[in-house]
């Protein structure tokens, strides 16, 4: 019968183009701009900056926000010079939407360049031997964009293949992961860069009620994986494991958080709820995760964590919903206290924490087979990975 054979010739070939096993992180970058500035500090700095210190009121709400929230300092690459040099970013009545893409057009890949370069360099390997790059950013909105920059600053390959993701906000980097996942172990031989990069630059504006919560707590940054499954070449190391992977859209949130573009930059609103609504879901979204690998009961303590913190009201929430136990969520809290919310990127640090953590056998309980990631982002959307840790699953270097 020639359609059985034909058919069989076409799943033989199917075959040969599948990876033979899970995908797995195999290195991790990061990085971040040079200018630095303490959170205790940053109500001044930020007041002074947009010439605004007569908001006594918003000012002393914010300082009160910024004590609160967790955080020791934070990485931002506007500063003074960039404002003196672009008066129209403090200035609602000027457009700058122009001004503000055209600086990140150049900063958002460079960023991005020097955490790849970082995580390529602990992959061992050529930046040539990259066969698919995925970057996401809410910080870039014109075309060539920021994928294509950078993989020439990188020196891949003409024929990488590419894909840009677009204001997915703090859940970009769990969405790039996943889509990595699904192109390595469909892809035999690939290996997948994920570029996250990320700059306020893009939201900021004046001292506003609805906005001062965000303005204490995001910070700019960049986050680099690489990704692949199958058998690993000589000098290969998998950190993580991404045994299965969600996408949860919690009905009739779009109002709690969400970004829109407009002439004074992208404005971004994010609602006193987002934690609650979290709290109020995040069981049940891990129940249906765990259930697609046949765990039915998952005791949440029995984990690794790599959560993104998208501020200390949700860390909060997460772990007295689930009644983890304190140091479960250490690694978020860290990532929080050292260099704020970096929106999609974050999750390349959290998980790069909790690699070291691990490696250095800080927490015994650390060193748990079966882990979890989670993001969250305008949906409200919740992306979830069930993790394995390599080392204690039989899936080791060659």
């Amino acid at each position: 019968m020639p359609g059985a054979a034909t058919t069989a010739v076409v799943d033989s070939r199917r075959g040969t183009q599948h990876a033979e096993g899970p995908a797995t992180i195999l290195a991790i970058g990061t990085a971040n701009p040079t200018n630095i500035v303490p959170q205790d500090e940053f109500t001044d700095y930020y007041f002074g900056l947009t010439k605004c210190e007569h908001l006594t009121e918003l000012k002393d709400k914010m300082k009160r926000i910024c004590l609160k929230s967790g955080i020791e300092k934070r990485y931002i690459h506007l500063d003074e010079e960039i404002i003196c040099a672009h008066p129209n970013i403090i200035d609602k009545q000027q457009p700058s939407l122009e001004t503000r893409v055209e600086i990140a057009a150049t900063e958002v890949p460079k960023l991005a360049e020097s955490a790849a370069r970082k995580a390529i360099a602990e992959w061992d390997r050529p930046a040539t031997d990259i066969t698919h790059l995925i970057f996401s950013t809410y910080s870039g909105c014109r075309a060539p964009s920021a994928d294509l920059q950078l993989a020439s600053l990188l020196g891949l390959r003409h024929s990488v293949s590419r894909t840009i993701l677009s204001l997915h906000g703090c859940s970009g980097g769990g969405r790039a992961l996943q889509l990595a996942k699904e192109i390595a172990e469909n892809n035999h031989g690939a290996r997948v860069l994920v570029a996250l990069s990320e700059l306020t630059l893009v939201c900021f504006s004046t001292p506003d009620e609805s906005k001062i919560v965000g303005h204490g707590l995001f910070g700019d940054g960049a986050g680099a994986i690489i990704v692949g499954a199958g058998s690993l070449a000589d000098g290969e190391r998998p950190l993580f494991e991404m045994v299965a992977a969600s996408q949860t859209t919690i009905p009739g949130t779009g109002h709690a958080l969400g970004m829109q573009a407009t002439g004074s930059g992208i404005d971004f609103h994010l609602s006193i709820q987002v934690p609650t609504l979290i709290k109020d879901n995040i069981q049940q979204t891990l129940l249906d995760t765990f259930r697609s690998v046949g765990n039915n009961n998952p005791n949440w303590n029995d984990l690794f964590w790599a959560v993104h913190p998208g501020g200390r009201a949700i860390l909060d929430n997460i772990e007295g919903k689930l009644q983890l136990q304190p140091w479960k969520l250490a690694a978020s809290r860290q990532v929080l206290h050292d260099y704020g919310n970096m929106s999609g990127a974050t999750i390349a640090f959290v998980l790069d924490e909790l690699r070291r953590r691990r490696e250095k056998e800080e927490h015994e309980l650390q060193q748990h087979e079966w882990g979890v990631m989670l993001a969250f982002g305008p949906g409200i959307t919740i992306e979830a990975i069930v993790m394995r840790n390599p080392q204690l699953s039989g899936l080791k270097e060659n």
